[in-house]
């Protein structure tokens, strides 16, 4: 964490001569364990939340949803891009990633169901 008035680096890119200065000053940080995606044409929605504990023989999991991230399938396709980029680097510094659960009675899949939409 960061105390205040200490010094924090200056973070910039640049894309075809343009620079660019990221502001952080409103940025906050949040942990989730768990992510879901959907998409329409328009824009590809990301939630992000909480499982506290999945125990076997469990017939139903509350995931506490803490955030929501939209953004257009262009921003998505980048930061798809980006995210395997990352896992790449990861993986060759600490070791391939497992993400296969074990089989468990009625286990369909790694990834969370889609949240009943509540209009």
């Amino acid at each position: 964490m960061v105390a205040k008035g200490s010094e924090k680096p200056e973070v910039k890119g640049e894309i075809e001569g343009m620079k660019i200065k990221w502001d952080d000053s409103n940025m906050k940080s949040s942990y989730a364990n768990v992510c879901n995606v959907s998409s329409t044409r328009e824009e590809v929605v990301m939630l992000f939340g909480m499982k506290q504990a999945w125990n076997r023989g469990q017939k139903e999991v509350t995931i506490q949803l803490t955030d929501r991230i939209v953004i257009s399938p262009y921003a998505a396709k980048r930061l798809s891009m980006l995210l395997g980029g990352v896992v790449k680097e990861y993986e060759s510094r600490f070791g391939t990633l497992n993400i296969d659960l074990p089989p468990t009675s009625g286990a369909s899949g790694t990834a969370a169901p889609a949240p009943d939409k509540k209009n």
